[in-house]
């Protein structure tokens, strides 16, 4: 079940959502307008599992273009969603701009609840009363700050939702869709490339650099097959995050792509793979995610040499993450992306069968004899390797049993390894190889080389 959360700017939307959904997922800050794009988080209530979306402030009167661009994010939202809760200042007391959106508010059919936050003390409760006068029926004093409502509030979230049976559906869907998301520097097209993806501005798009604060869960079908993208704020190095605000958003996008199955690495064609480009590349293969490079504004920059773009990101890059073009501008090779973004989500999730591992193992052999012992084992004695099966998946792990653990040298364990991802299409994904010596007992945390 989808909840819109709206309200005028600096109402505690943001922190109604951290405490509904037992979480700091969204940005909350004293200064108004720090959430801008529409985000959504997920929580549970009595077995229901509820999709809230968070949105930025909406004043109407407000004409600037980036507040017109927060307003139709808002409107979208409210489209999209089953209930809607309109958020008031208990405390301010009814103002123009809540009577304004109650009057957007009664055009979309859903059901509209009004919750009077700030009411922070059992004798504020009085003060809810007041927003009566809105015309949505009878509001609930809530506290984002105490606590005190909120179970009352998602008691009534849920007696206005779709039925369980529904919801169950959606839910089972959701789980099974490829999490990509979009990552990168700040200003390097990362939203208009999302806009793109999804063919609808889904996301606020402006020149001004760190526009998007929030991590931005969007849905999205695509041949069959379901995504959910994840916009992020910009990543800068870390002695230049200065503000508090900038802080915290950074972190929500390192947190994105730990929750991420793909991770798509934006970079700016113009300036080639920079430094931070590839720091960021690896820190989204640390967490996990299947990770591919994305030169966008390629329009503009056709005259880079990709071939040593895609050289310098294979040498300093262990996994070895496919460098892709792209232009959210034009369009060109979106379609692409798309088909990369469910591959590589495919093959991490995937299960090789023991029989093609070990026909790949007897090739490597053969192509490169094992190293005849190290400082640590008997000279003359070689390595064999005798027999290699998958143990696990996301990331994909694999296990070789060997007659030494003790003669596998870190060269042949890399060689391995790049070899593997070449066989079978594991470019920049993160794999795990164990050595098991044969007289060891298999079992879930047996020492490896990781990668």
């Amino acid at each position: 079940m989808k909840v819109a959360i709206v309200g005028y700017p600096n109402v505690g939307k943001s922190s109604l959502v951290n405490r509904l959904t037992e979480s700091r997922e969204a940005v909350v800050h004293e200064r108004p307008g720090v959430t801008r794009d529409r985000k959504e988080l997920q929580t549970e209530w009595n077995g229901r599992s509820l999709t809230l979306i968070d949105t930025g402030g909406v004043d109407l009167d407000d004409r600037d273009a980036l507040a017109r661009k927060i307003q139709e994010q808002s409107r979208t939202a409210l489209a999209d969603a089953d209930v809607a809760v309109l958020v008031v200042d208990a405390r301010a007391g009814l103002r123009p701009g809540d009577q304004e959106i109650a009057e957007l508010l009664r055009g979309p059919s859903v059901p509209v609840i009004v919750a009077a936050n700030k009411v922070d003390v059992v004798g504020d409760l009085p003060l809810a009363a007041e927003f009566y006068s809105l015309g949505l029926g009878e509001p609930i004093a809530v506290s984002a700050a105490q606590g005190l409502g909120t179970g009352d509030l998602l008691d009534r979230i849920v007696e206005l939702g779709p039925s369980q049976e529904d919801a169950e559906g959606a839910k089972a869907q959701a789980e099974d869709a490829i999490r990509l998301a979009v990552i990168g520097r700040p200003n390097v097209g990362k939203s208009s490339l999302v806009n793109r993806l999804l063919g609808a501005d889904r996301v606020i798009v402006s020149d001004i650099a760190g526009t998007t604060r929030d991590a931005i869960d969007m849905p999205l079908s695509f041949e069959s097959r379901e995504l959910v993208l994840i916009d992020t704020a910009g990543l800068r190095r870390q002695a230049k995050v200065g503000e508090s605000v900038e802080y915290y958003t950074s972190l929500r996008s390192r947190r994105a792509a730990e929750r991420a199955d793909v991770a798509f690495v934006v970079c700016d064609a113009s300036d080639g793979l920079t430094s931070q480009d590839l720091r960021i590349a690896e820190l989204a293969m640390r967490t996990g995610c299947a990770t591919a490079l994305v030169l966008n504004k390629w329009d503009v920059a056709e005259s880079l040499d990709l071939d040593h773009e895609r050289a310098r990101a294979h040498q300093k890059l262990r996994l070895r993450p496919k460098v892709l073009t792209a232009s959210a501008k034009t369009g060109r090779h979106i379609q692409r992306l798309l088909i990369e973004a469910v591959g590589l989500g495919e093959r991490s999730r995937r299960r090789i069968p023991t029989p093609q591992l070990n026909r790949f193992l007897s090739e490597v052999v053969t192509a490169r004899q094992p190293p005849a012992g190290t400082s640590r084992g008997p000279r003359g004695h070689r390595l064999k390797l005798l027999f290699m099966t998958q143990t696990a998946e996301r990331p994909p792990r694999f296990s070789i049993q060997v007659n030494s653990r003790a003669r596998v040298t870190r060269d042949y364990a890399y060689y391995i390894e790049n070899r593997l991802r070449e066989r079978f299409g594991l470019e920049g994904i993160p794999l795990i190889i164990d050595f098991v010596e044969r007289s060891e007992r298999r079992s879930a945390g047996a020492r490896g080389a990781a990668a």
